[in-house]
């Protein structure tokens, strides 16, 4: 690209100063560009735009703490990009685009795949927008060119985009108008469908603008609430093409005040690329302690990190001289990597500017902020130095303040859609403004490159650079009638409705989860995630999932609906407001097995039990007879650790730490068991999952407080009966194309079958999961009690419907489960059940797909590596091959189906543990062969430092991954242990065993 860039110039612009640039908002040199570095790079020059020119201070008033901070809103075709700048930028230095890893230095921008050319579907009672996009060809249906419904044609059918101030460039020869009446055409077609609920055209257009409006809210308030930043003392500053159609509907709906819209909004990212620094940065690691946990204001590392931090900045500040910039323009920027010692979030600081603080102070500063704790009892160490050498690009003046000259003579007229109707607006073109001028909602300004529409109680001010400062007065839009409120009235189901909830509960569920994630301290929750979180109505019934555990998700609903059921019972206490509890026992108490324990809140609305919220995490070790608590070779319940069945963690607004400590360590007062050996992880990531509850707490009572209680109350339920119809519709259509019945069997390694039979009725979608054939319950630990296989039911399910819909209890409501007492899927009260959980659900997950001929057997299982010693405990599960289906390859090196966490970081793994690890990577043509190739498995090799006790728990050792459709067998996996002597040792699919150095 590079190349043919510079041919396109005279001498290839030889001896010209040419920037491009980087995804982390600064310019480099054509010669140091490189492709991993411009990812982002054209929604950074949009943060360096607004940064510059939104976040800027009054005339006579540099006191930036009085400036508010911003959020970018940068709006275009295909997707929606969300950043924040509070005066400095924040970077990260890992992210996934397109499912793929990238290292390097990237402002924080957030994507969400919501756009102009965002397609427009009524699907199952539900108004849905995106993730498909019309593309710029053929584009959205008022382009002429025979495209795709999208949330431009609803901007245009509504009046918000006015054809005549749009160049006549659309059509086959590009030279037509806009197509209002194609548009409204499309949408007339969409009024047929049942979905629809006799919708005008324009109540249809505008249900898909407030649905993709809260599509873009929902990581806006992902950046803001869940990193502890109030939203509503944000200014949102907005841009691109499609930006400031629907920035003031979006500041309503968040409640914020104020929106920015730049003169040049519509090519905000290339302005800012003008106004963007020249950047060189220098980093090293280091392993050097800043302070130690009793002593606050020790500083062992003070010289050591003066003479680092100068070297570096040397080097950079050479660099930039080299490209030509005096010595005298270049700042520095120094940075520490610090985090406290024994976790593994390390938090990327600036060396603060103001005398009177440390790094250690806005290091601890950060830490409270973003996790909502101290830990003043551990050493603060350094992972890192970095520099960062600035030549600060051009900076607009500061703001000059402007008195109000009144209204503007507007230069037409025109009718737009608003929340009332149809209102005949004023029309201002941006070049007749003044600054001065004010301007009221509704009206719409239009600007060469962007239009501006201005909403009911929104006011518009015309600054003294030409920009928009735009006040927004009116509440939240969102708000339920007060008629809604009578116990008389009937709340009616409404699809545009039932699409903005079903994104606030997910919204709800994911931000517990970020909650979690962050105040957690153990490697399983904070590092590999391996936690769910979730909405309950009163009675139990799952409302909403976060898109963590697979596994997690049926077995979390029996959990709470036992603990329901139990207090309630005759002769219990009940349940009362304040208090929280939890549990982990599987056959008895919903459980999945014993590491993984759940925390439930009851959620209290004038004295009334209303929700609950609950979270699960795996434990990394909670006793048993193995460190890890995942042992190959358990044979009953007791094997496993601790056990739960009820139990209440909070009471009285107090923690029980005591009560809960004596039952981690009462697995030690069975012969040849042991307490739990990291009590003090487990009792951190406890109190983090009450505080992800609280979270979720929180944000429900403020949606009740939005909308009122019996219009959440009652919207939870129709999203449980929407997925239900979503299901229903999929038996239907797989019981025409393939009849009334499927069969599928597959076993274990140990031989033991699991079939299952499915019978569907063609006019109901109902349908009967019949796991008779299963084999009995085994003298082992591969049972799997039946929450685990309801999990494993319904993530099929959702995965086969082919669309997003909610996930939860609505899914199995047409499914009536026979699973046979006894055998393998329903096992009795003390039976092993640590390996169901993790294998068995694996291999249900692989029957369902089977029976329904979705795709080939994947892994078939989590790869479930424990090692420890009497010290601590360590648990992963490792990844494999996904299985290919009818138009696709697998996907190689991933975590499949039922668990959905990530795999240690090497570095963060050999830091904390006393292990290499030797080598990772694909196993090359490890995945069945076909014309859709099976995704290949991998290779991964851990030497110990010091003896440990090494576990594995696998299956797919010796019966292979089956192929589909005429496609190949996978490999089946290997677990080796090669000895000091050299000879390599077979140990088959489970073991436990002692392991030396050198091994």
């Amino acid at each position: 690209y590079l190349s043919s860039f510079r041919k396109g110039f005279d001498e290839g612009l030889k001896d010209i100063k040419l920037d491009f640039m980087k995804s982390d908002g600064g310019l480099t040199p054509v010669d140091d560009f490189g492709g991993h570095q411009a990812i982002l790079s054209g929604p950074a020059g949009g943060v360096i735009g607004y940064a510059k020119t939104a976040f800027r201070p009054t005339e006579g008033d540099d006191d930036k703490t009085k400036i508010m901070p911003v959020i970018g809103f940068d709006m275009g075709g295909t997707s929606t990009d969300v950043s924040r700048y509070d005066g400095h930028l924040d970077h990260v230095f890992e992210t996934t685009t397109a499912g793929i890893a990238i290292q390097a230095p990237q402002l924080d921008i957030n994507t969400v795949a919501a756009g102009g050319g965002s397609r427009l579907f009524l699907r199952t009672g539900m108004f849905v927008v995106g993730p498909e996009s019309a593309g710029s060809h053929p584009g959205p249906v008022c382009y002429r060119k025979k495209g795709y419904l999208a949330v431009t044609d609803a901007n245009v059918v509504l009046g918000r985009v006015i054809p005549e101030h749009f160049p006549s460039i659309f059509g086959p020869k590009e030279d037509e108008p806009l197509d209002l009446e194609g548009a409204r055409g499309a949408f007339a077609e969409l009024c047929k469908e049942e979905e629809a609920s006799g919708r005008s055209v324009e109540e249809l257009a505008y249900g898909f603008l407030r649905v993709a409006n809260e599509a873009m809210c929902r990581p806006i308030r992902n950046l803001t609430q869940m990193r502890g930043y109030d939203i509503t003392t944000h200014k949102l500053a907005c841009f691109g093409g499609a930006g400031p159609q629907h920035a003031c509907a979006m500041a309503k709906a968040l409640g914020m005040t104020k929106v920015f819209v730049h003169r040049y909004g519509g090519i905000l990212s290339a302005y800012g690329l003008s106004l963007a620094d020249a950047v060189y940065e220098e980093q090293e690691p280091a392993a050097e302690t800043y302070s130690y946990g009793d002593k606050l204001d020790s500083d062992p590392s003070a010289k050591v990190r003066s003479e680092r931090l100068s070297q570096l900045a040397k080097k950079a500040r050479s660099a930039l001289v080299k490209q030509g910039y005096k010595e005298e323009e270049i700042m520095i920027e120094n940075y520490l990597n610090m985090r406290y010692d024994g976790t593994d979030n390390a938090m990327m600081v600036q060396e603060p500017t103001s005398g009177d603080m440390t790094f250690g102070d806005v290091f601890r500063d950060h830490y409270q902020r973003e996790f909502g704790f101290q830990l003043n009892n551990l050493d603060i160490r350094i992972d890192d130095y970095r520099v960062r050498a600035v030549v600060p690009g051009p900076t607009p003046d500061p703001l000059k303040a402007v008195k109000s000259i009144g209204k503007p003579t507007a230069t037409s007229t025109t009718r737009a859609y608003f929340e009332n109707g149809w209102e005949t607006i004023p029309v201002f073109q941006i070049d007749d403004l003044k600054p001065g001028h004010t301007i009221s909602g509704p009206a719409i300004i239009v600007q060469s490159i962007s239009t501006i529409v201005l909403e009911i109680d929104c006011s518009a001010l015309v600054t003294a650079d030409g920009d928009l400062d735009i006040t927004v007065l009116g509440n939240k839009e969102s708000t339920e009638d007060e008629s809604n409120q009578s116990e008389d009235v009937v709340i009616k189901e409404d699809p545009v409705k039932l699409s903005i909830f079903a994104h606030r509960f997910m919204g709800i569920a994911e931000q517990m989860g970020r909650t979690l994630a962050r105040t957690a301290i153990s490697v399983n929750i904070k590092e590999r995630l391996d936690f769910s979180c979730a909405l309950f109505t009163s009675d139990g019934g799952l409302v909403a999932n976060a898109p963590h555990i697979p596994v997690h998700l049926g077995a979390m609903q029996a959990a709470v609906k036992f603990q329901v059921q139990y207090w309630n019972s005759e002769g219990r206490e009940g349940i009362k407001e304040g208090e929280v509890l939890v549990s982990n026992h599987p056959q008895l108490a919903g459980g999945s097995h014993l590491p993984d324990i759940t925390v439930i809140t009851p959620v209290f609305h004038e004295g009334k039990v209303i929700f609950f919220v609950a979270s699960r995490g795996h434990h990394a070790d909670i006793g048993g007879i193995a460190p890890g608590s995942m042992p190959p070779h358990s044979t009953c319940l007791e094997d496993e650790g601790a056990m739960i069945i009820a139990f209440k963690l909070v009471k009285d607004g107090t923690f029980d730490e005591k009560g809960i400590t004596e039952i981690l360590q009462s697995p030690g007062k069975i012969p040849g068991n042991t307490g739990t050996r990291n009590l003090r992880d487990n009792l951190s990531d406890l109190r983090a999952q009450v505080a992800a509850n609280q979270s979720g707490i929180r944000l429900l009572h403020e949606l009740v407080k939005e909308y009122g209680l019996r219009q959440v109350d009652a919207y939870m339920k129709f999203i449980q009966c929407n997925a239900e119809a979503c299901v229903r519709a999929m038996l239907r259509e797989f019981a025409e194309k393939n009849g009334n019945r499927a069969h599928a069997i597959d076993h274990m390694d140990d031989g033991t079958p699991i079939e299952l039979t499915i019978d569907i009725n063609k006019e109901t979608g109902d349908a009967v999961f019949d796991f008779s054939g299963t084999g009995p319950q085994v003298l082992g630990n591969v049972n799997a009690p039946p929450a685990v296989t309801y999990s494993a039911v319904i993530y099929s399910l959702r995965s086969l419907v082919g669309q997003d819909i909610p996930l939860n209890e609505g899914c199995l409501a047409p499914i009536e489960f026979k699973i046979p007492k006894y055998c393998l899927l329903n096992p009795s009260d003390d039976a092993g059940v640590v390996g169901g959980n993790v294998l068995t659900s694996q291999r249900v997950v692989d029957v369902v797909l089977k029976a329904f001929k979705a795709c080939a057997a994947s892994q078939g299982c989590m790869n479930n590596l424990t090692f420890g010693d009497k010290k601590f405990g360590y648990y992963e599960t490792i990844a494999g091959g996904a299985g290919a289906g009818p138009n696709w390859h697998g996907r190689s090196g991933v975590h499949t189906h039922c668990t959905n966490t990530r795999i240690t970081d090497p570095e963060i793994l050999e830091r904390r543990y006393p292990v290499l690890l030797r080598q990772f990577g694909l196993r090359s043509g490890s995945g069945g062969d076909g014309e859709f190739k099976g995704g290949d498995g991998v290779v991964r090799e851990i030497e110990p430092l010091r003896p440990l006790v090494m576990s594995i728990l696998s299956e797919r050792r010796s019966l292979r991954p089956y192929g589909m459709s005429g496609g190949s067998a996978g490999q089946s996996g290997r677990n080796l242990l090669v000895k000091k002597n050299g000879i390599v040792v077979n140990v088959g699919g489970r073991c436990s065993s002692s392991i030396d150095v050198d091994e």
